[in-house]
């Protein structure tokens, strides 16, 4: 029974810190405020010009700003103080909001200066992501960063599957978005008063000029260090590949046969997969061999994508997607710990800067591709197709990056 508790213990250590506790209630608020408020947004601009196509302009007003200035935004996290960076980021957040509520309360009818908002907003994440990453090996020590990784990880995933719900209520119950909008200013007013509490361990770093070379730095790092450049672009793609996100609407409707509530449980499912195996790898850590298993995962989530792709069952469907979310959220973690603990400090924003643009690309293209290879192949050969694609990346970088193989979840950083 003792070790049984001693174990408990071991896998919440991260909670025993205070400023992880602070910081993941900042996160917790701010991600609340962005998932609600893109519910609301969507279906306001919908609302307002009745055409698909504006949807996916209010994905790309918020994608750009972040390919335009991440190594802008990369340097200033290195050069600046990080948790300034994300108190100005978070309150940024929040003037959007308030833009937001006030084109809705002066009955704009128009989505283009909801774009301008957009854009705006999409500048403050390009330069809150580097900051917000590289602040966490800062709050926790070296020997207990998996544990806070693993439950960062499932404090997003819960926020994720939370927010979208909570903002489509509050939406139908108010009939409008203001309240969403409305709730998403204090939900970000709150994360902010959060981080200006966040007590952070300093770090000395000479600052550098702002010139070519220590600008691209953060690129030239992750080329020569093959492990995280292997973890990095095995992700893109393979989520370039195997998304399967994109066509649930498709599957909902023509395959599975189900209605909106049916789309909402798949969309649902890879996030609680994600958030159960990230419960599970906070209470045990994945070891020596972390590359090893990261790449066995990939090729589970090719598999899971494929099994997907062929069901015509829901629960197997959501089942699947379960398993997507899972093994994705193992690539996650490894990919996490290599890079934050792998690159040095003073050069972590940079680092971080180009991963998120890795991220966004394989999310974002991802979803471009599955719509063209539907288009082509259609929607059932496009998602297998895919999955297919996702495993045969596995192996490709088995071989070629072999220190991606070799690579131990604390590498050598806690040895």
């Amino acid at each position: 029974m003792a070790d049984s508790d001693t174990s408990s213990a071991a896998g919440r250590i991260a909670f025993t810190y205070p400023s992880f506790v602070l910081f993941q209630l900042a996160r917790f608020f701010i991600v609340l405020s962005g998932e609600m408020q893109s519910v609301a947004v969507g279906w306001e601009v919908y609302e307002i010009t009745k055409r698909p196509l504006d949807l996916g302009y209010v994905g790309l007003a918020q994608f750009l700003p972040g390919v335009l200035l991440f190594l802008v935004a990369g340097h200033a996290a290195d050069r600046y103080d990080r948790r300034k960076l994300m108190l100005l980021c978070f309150c940024g957040s929040a003037a959007c909001s308030g833009a937001l509520l006030f084109l809705t309360l002066r009955g704009y009818r128009s989505p283009y200066p909801i774009y301008l908002v957009l854009l705006f907003l999409g500048v403050v994440r390009a330069f809150n992501g580097p900051a917000t990453r590289s602040l966490l090996p800062q709050l926790v020590p070296t020997k207990d960063f998996h544990n806070a990784v693993a439950w960062h990880s499932v404090f997003y995933q819960g926020t994720v599957i939370l927010s979208p719900s909570v903002g489509g209520i509050i939406y139908a119950l108010t009939r409008g978005p203001a309240a969403v909008y409305a709730l998403s200013l204090l939900a970000a007013l709150a994360g902010a008063s959060c981080i200006f509490k966040l007590k952070v361990q300093s770090v000395e770093r000479t600052p550098e000029p702002l010139n070519w070379k220590t600008t691209l730095a953060g690129l030239h790092y992750i080329w020569r260090e093959k492990a995280i450049l292997g973890s990095i672009s095995l992700d893109l793609f393979a989520v370039l590949l195997g998304g399967a996100v994109a066509l649930l609407p498709v599957y909902a409707k023509e395959i599975l046969l189900t209605g909106p509530w049916g789309l909402g449980l798949l969309r649902s499912a890879p996030a609680v997969g994600a958030a159960v195996m990230a419960i599970l790898l906070a209470h045990k850590p994945l070891g020596r061999h972390a590359g090893t298993r990261m790449l066995w995962c990939v090729a589970g989530f090719g598999l899971a994508t494929i099994f997907f792709g062929l069901s015509r069952n829901l629960y197997l469907s959501l089942l699947a997607l379960f398993f997507v979310g899972a093994t994705d959220m193992v690539s996650i973690i490894v990919r996490q710990l290599l890079i934050q603990l792998g690159t040095p400090d003073e050069m972590r924003g940079r680092v971080n800067a180009v991963d998120s643009v890795f991220i966004g690309a394989s999310n974002e293209l991802g979803q471009f591709e599955s719509g063209v290879t539907a288009h082509w192949f259609g929607t059932v050969p496009a998602v297998v197709l895919g999955g297919a694609g996702a495993i045969l990346v596995t192996g490709l970088w088995a071989w070629w990056f072999p220190d991606l193989r070799k690579a131990r979840e604390t590498r050598q950083f806690a040895d």
